[in-house]
């Protein structure tokens, strides 16, 4: 429907918007398969492995935690473990690829504070991300943050929160023991009239 103008102007403005991204992250997070220019294509892909080794921090941390700042996260682990591939599409405003950058910018300063020991590498904002409605306004916190950084960690978040319904599962033991919730089949089958 775009035409073949059409689809290499949204091509364009997808790699773009990837390497615009890139270029407001690269100094916080090593960016894989960069071409010899220095560009990427229409994807980005950031490594969070070294995080590891430097905080405990691993690559669904960094992922969990974004839903605190109200975005569901890019596809992790693929095509390298540890690593997060994000693509802008061209259908992205420039203000919705600022919100994600400083979102990430803002947990790797989170991971800073780890590797600081400002926080253990247990006990901290990414580890128990995200955080739930109903884990902020329990009467108990026992955590070594505040319940405002757990759940506006920046200011914009303020304005149009999103609240992850679920607080961090243990996804191995989810894979292996899947519970479908779903009716019985023969709750979909039609009664037979005689």
């Amino acid at each position: 429907m775009l035409g073949s103008h059409g689809v290499t102007e949204s091509t364009r403005i997808a790699i773009l918007n990837a390497n615009y991204m890139k270029a407001r992250l690269e100094n916080d997070y090593p960016v894989l398969y960069v071409g010899e220019g220095g560009r990427i294509a229409h994807e980005m892909i950031i490594d969070c492995r070294g995080f590891k080794q430097t905080a405990g921090i691993e690559v669904e941390d960094i992922a969990k935690r974004l839903m605190d700042y109200g975005f569901h996260a890019p596809t992790v682990s693929f095509p390298v473990a540890g690593t997060m591939m994000i693509e802008p599409t061209e259908s992205e405003a420039l203000q919705e690829l600022d919100r994600f950058c400083e979102a990430l910018l803002s947990i790797r300063q989170e991971i800073r504070e780890i590797e600081k020991e400002e926080f253990s590498q247990d006990n901290n904002v990414l580890k128990h991300a995200p955080h739930t409605s109903e884990v902020v306004i329990s009467s108990e916190w026992d955590r070594p943050y505040s319940r405002e950084k757990a759940v506006f960690p920046l200011n914009w978040t303020r304005q149009s929160k999103f609240w992850p319904s679920v607080s961090r599962i243990d996804n191995a033991f989810g894979d292996r023991n899947l519970v479908c919730t779903c009716p019985p089949m023969e709750s979909y089958e039609e009664p037979v009239l005689a």
